[in-house]
C-alpha cells in the first residue's frame, strides 16, 4: 500500500524540505520525489517547472486543503 504525505516541514524561505508520511517516516524532498516516481506515495505527481527542475505537487482535485503547501507542519 502506498504512503500518503500528511505533514510538511518548510525552511526559512517557505520551501518544503521534508515530508512526514502516513507511516510516520520522515523523508527529504528528493527522496519523496523518487518515491512518487516509483509509485510509493499516492495522490502526488511530478512536473517540470519553469525553472527546468522537477517538482512534487499534490494531484489536482479541487480541494486546496490537501495541497502540499497547505498541509500541517511538524
Amino acid at each position: 500500500m502506498a504512503e500518503q504525505i500528511i505533514a510538511v516541514r518548510k525552511n526559512s524561505e517557505g520551501s518544503i524540505v521534508e515530508m512526514k508520511l502516513s507511516s510516520g517516516k520522515v523523508v527529504g524532498y528528493k527522496e519523496a520525489q523518487q518515491m512518487a516516481r516509483e509509485g510509493q506515495i499516492e495522490h502526488v505527481n511530478l512536473f517540470k517547472g519553469r525553472d527546468g527542475d522537477e517538482h512534487l505537487r499534490s494531484d489536482p482535485d479541487g480541494d486546496v486543503s490537501n495541497n502540499l503547501d497547505n498541509l500541517p507542519g511538524f
